[in-house]
């Protein structure tokens, strides 16, 4: 028990030493809340080989007091973990991501939480701890994972409210909300939250549009049933499940050939502010790249189109490939130069607004176009 109190003041101290973690409640959380009681029993990060708790329990412990997320679930349930190998589906998360979304979420005594996404129960677990068991309610899609939940928040003595269904609908039963957490991405506010959460209330989210990199998202309630707010920094969590981007299937569409004098490179490593700008242009489109050696292939899909663009070191062009109803390469090239053209705006300077229609991304101030 002294060995897991050490490492959990060491985890404490390099949160807040790296400016992660600043409010006292949230330090107390951590230390009351021990991490270990929620990892799996093999603890894996998706780099290296699987640790299992008994087989080595010091590295083990280094593991999950370490700060990166320990994957707890393969291709939804259906890959043994043991395998090292599938897609991830569920984790417990980076104790930093964690922590400043918590932080974000600024919560108060007697606050009443939607928690959606309960995976292993860590994150119900400090919000428990932050506000009373009674005021916590947390929605998990798997009930298996729901199950597991369940046990790791019984064993450390905290009972919020466990619910297995949709997260994108809330739970409507224990409404009215103070606050709405989420664990997973969504490329898409559920209206939902913004129903079930009082005025002034705020919802924190991981927002993955599609389009490069996952974002923080802070948005407030307003008393006309939208809801407001700006993108605070980075995220990167598992897609919510009704909203996971599009698989990469191709054979339903012919493709058109052509070069480009843009390095697909510049589109693929656009900063975060370019991957609103683009994802906003270019909606329900979904955007990977993938390296080979000194290659680099960008994929972009949507449900009715799809493209990719090549690059090849010592080229002057570069190939690409566009199929159906919207030319996907040639929008998300001319987004980043309109981008480029506002003086390149950081990713602080774009907020959402949610209204019962979907998202708006604007850019400096509601209704202002990115």
């Amino acid at each position: 028990m002294e060995d897991v109190t050490r490492r959990a003041d060491a985890l404490i101290e390099r949160l807040a030493a790296a400016g992660w973690l600043t409010r006292d409640a949230v330090k107390a959380a951590l230390r009351d809340v021990p991490r270990h009681l929620f990892a799996p029993p093999v603890a894996w990060t998706g780099d290296g080989e699987p640790v299992g708790e008994s087989a080595d329990p010091e590295r083990w412990l280094d593991l999950v007091y370490g700060n990166e997320a320990i994957i707890t679930q393969l291709d939804d349930g259906a890959t043994d973990l043991a395998a090292g190998a599938g897609r991830f589906t569920s984790s417990l998360s980076a104790a930093s991501t964690v922590v400043s979304l918590l932080e974000l979420l600024d919560v108060e005594t007697g606050h009443r939480i939607l928690d959606v996404g309960t995976g292993t129960g860590w994150t119900a677990g400090l919000l428990a701890r932050l506000v009373g068991s009674e005021n916590v309610t947390s929605v998990e899609i798997d009930p298996v994972i729901s199950k597991s939940a369940a046990a790791n928040l019984e064993r450390a003595g905290y009972r919020p409210r466990l619910i297995v269904g949709d997260g994108a609908l809330g739970w409507a039963p224990a409404s009215v909300y103070d606050r709405v957490h989420a664990t997973c991405a969504v490329a898409r506010v559920p209206y939902a939250w913004i129903e079930q959460t009082r005025p002034g209330g705020v919802i924190v989210t991981p927002y993955d549009p599609g389009f490069g990199s996952g974002h923080e998202l802070r948005l407030v309630v307003m008393p006309d049933g939208t809801a407001v707010g700006r993108f605070t920094g980075h995220a990167s969590y598992m897609m919510m499940r009704a909203q996971r981007h599009p698989s990469w299937d191709t054979a339903d569409l012919r493709a058109a050939r052509s070069t480009t004098a843009v390095d697909p490179r510049t589109i693929g490593y656009a900063p975060a502010g370019a991957d609103l700008a683009m994802g906003a242009a270019l909606p329900g489109v979904w955007a990977r790249g993938v390296h080979d050696g000194g290659r680099y292939t960008l994929r972009l899909r949507a449900q009715d189109a799809w493209a990719v663009a090549r690059y090849e070191p010592g080229r002057d062009t570069y190939e690409v490939e566009q199929a159906g109803e919207r030319p996907l390469w040639d929008l998300a090239v001319s987004a980043y130069f309109d981008w480029v053209a506002r003086r390149s705006p950081g990713r602080d300077r774009f907020g959402l607004t949610v209204t019962p229609a979907g998202d708006e991304v604007w850019l400096d101030m509601p209704g202002s176009t990115p």
